[in-house]
């Protein structure tokens, strides 16, 4: 065969195509076009979510073995947590009840007690729910306003508690909304007794955050740390037994009389958004006997002087008829 009649061309298995680096500058135009394209007119937008849309049942048929696996061991889990809430919530019924039957018993015990010693019976106080709207604008008071006004029976001095304690106390009263002096505000002050030595005092606030003290306790008193504040009742405002603070630091310090007892309160404004308005224990207690006696004093001077002129009258009338009896 002639060497002019060979095919000298390579098979297309060998063909060169355009090298390497003219398709790498290529596509990478290509993709910072589409990237542009994309950015800025969202041309692969359809493309994208028919993709995801043929792809979406393909991704639940994977993902189904993990999540039937997931949810098995969540149920399992879920079934365990249950018995064990279950068994916890029983004990608490049962502890409960123990001291619902104790608290029945005491309160029975009470009632006698009391008729015995011929006391009044507790005041019962009626009570209305409000939500804390926002804190003061002031930076030098601790104050927040309620949802509760006027309108809806809040009155001027009304406790304010939360579920932990003494919350504080209604200083400014409006149609809508009120205005709560925290305990822990400078110029507040909550008559408390002591639980475990029944001692009483007044709990301050302070001008430190959160914080207050127990003030004009004797250098040697029996406070220590950890002890429990409750309200004394002896104000007129708050009624008796409610939690205010607990003790924190004691210093008895040399060069006074005087201890510095320092106070956490129980209640926590920051945390606490319902709260609930008691209604003062003055509104429920009878007269004091100086108002009563400044009652009486406001008689008319004009009857008071007639009440006196006959009275004189009366008794000279007695007299001359007692001098004229004589022999």
């Amino acid at each position: 065969m002639p060497l002019a009649t060979l095919d000298r061309t390579p098979p297309p298995f060998f063909k060169q195509g355009p090298s390497a680096f003219t398709r790498l500058m290529f596509f990478s135009a290509l993709a910072i076009f589409l990237m542009v394209a994309d950015a800025r007119w969202k041309v692969t937008q359809p493309l994208r979510a028919a993709v995801a849309t043929v792809l979406h049942p393909v991704q639940q048929a994977l993902l189904a073995p993990s999540r039937g696996w997931d949810r098995l061991e969540h149920y399992f889990s879920g079934m365990d947590e249950a018995r064990a809430v279950q068994e916890r919530a029983a004990r608490l019924v049962t502890t409960q009840a123990e001291r619902m039957m104790r608290m029945e018993e005491l309160a029975r015990e009470n009632a006698r007690l009391r008729a015995l010693l011929d006391l009044r019976p507790r005041i019962e106080v009626a009570t209305l729910s409000a939500e804390i709207l926002y804190d003061t604008q002031d930076p030098f008071t601790r104050k927040v306003v309620i949802g509760r006004g006027a309108s809806q029976g809040v009155v001027l001095g009304s406790p304010v508690v939360d579920e932990a304690g003494v919350l504080g106390q209604v200083t400014r009263v409006y149609p809508l909304t009120a205005e709560v002096t925290l305990v822990t505000d400078k110029d507040a002050a909550v008559p408390v007794v002591n639980v475990r030595t029944q001692q009483r005092g007044v709990a301050y606030g302070t001008a430190q955050a959160r914080g207050m003290e127990l003030r004009f306790m004797a250098g040697n008193a029996d406070v220590q740390v950890g002890d429990a504040l409750q309200t004394s009742g002896l104000d007129g405002i708050y009624p008796a037994g409610l939690p205010v603070a607990k003790v924190t630091a004691v210093d008895r310090r040399a060069d006074s009389a005087f201890a510095r007892i320092a106070l956490t309160p129980l209640s926590s404004p920051d945390s606490t958004r319902h709260v609930l308005l008691l209604q003062p224990a003055s509104s429920q207690m009878p007269a004091r006997p100086a108002d009563a006696a400044s009652g009486a004093a406001s008689v008319p001077d004009d009857k008071s002087r007639h009440g006196k002129s006959a009275h004189h009258g009366a008794a000279k009338s007695s007299h001359g008829n007692a001098s004229g009896a004589r022999p």
